[in-house]
């Protein structure tokens, strides 16, 4: 029997969500940009001689479709946080937006941090002209642990640098090989 890891991926309109899917899933990044209303993907990923199916689910980042996107959630084994690194609105939605809706309907779900458009931000001029908006790794990786996250990694779709990465991240997670982070507290005695 084919295990199957439900993987659902989160974060505003246009960080890249349907890129980094078609480049994993399909090998092919997309010509123009398409606004997502849901969308899913599956791949067969052979494991330790074993076969995962791999089931990638694309939501609408537009407020107005949260109803829709809210269905996503149910069953999900791990969810895939998107920002872009070029863009400082959607890092910060991370925390205002997107992880209280992601917690509200799967509160204990491992959530992994994922940073797009790597090849913008590494692109001297575009990140010359667009300074005020580059968002450094350790600003993810700070943002990363206040969520919560039990991973963090920076992509590009466009180049597929860190995209079997980052998918091999959320797999690991779901297969146990990577374990949430436990928050400290206080011990009373």
């Amino acid at each position: 029997m084919t295990k199957e890891i439900k993987c659902v991926v989160v974060g505003d309109g246009a960080v890249g969500k349907t890129c980094a899917l078609m480049t994993y899933s399909q090998n092919k990044f997309p010509d123009s940009y398409v606004p997502t209303i849901f969308e899913n993907y599956t791949c067969d990923v052979p494991i330790n001689e074993e076969i995962i199916r791999f089931s990638l689910w694309d939501t609408a980042g537009q407020e107005e479709l949260k109803n829709i996107r809210v269905l996503s959630y149910d069953g999900a084994d791990v969810i895939m946080m998107l920002y872009s690194t070029v863009s400082k609105t959607s890092l910060e939605n991370v925390q205002t937006l997107w992880v209280p809706e992601v917690r509200s309907q799967t509160p204990k779900t491992p959530i992994i941090l994922v940073g797009t458009k790597l090849d913008l931000k590494n692109d001297f001029n575009y990140s010359k002209e667009h300074a005020e908006e580059i968002i450094s790794a350790k600003e993810g990786e700070e943002i990363s642990k206040k969520i919560g996250a039990v991973g963090f990694i920076e992509t590009s779709a466009k180049t597929t640098q860190n995209i079997k990465s980052a998918f091999d991240l959320a797999l690991r997670t779901v297969l146990g090989e990577i374990k949430p982070k436990k928050k400290k507290g206080c011990i009373l005695i």
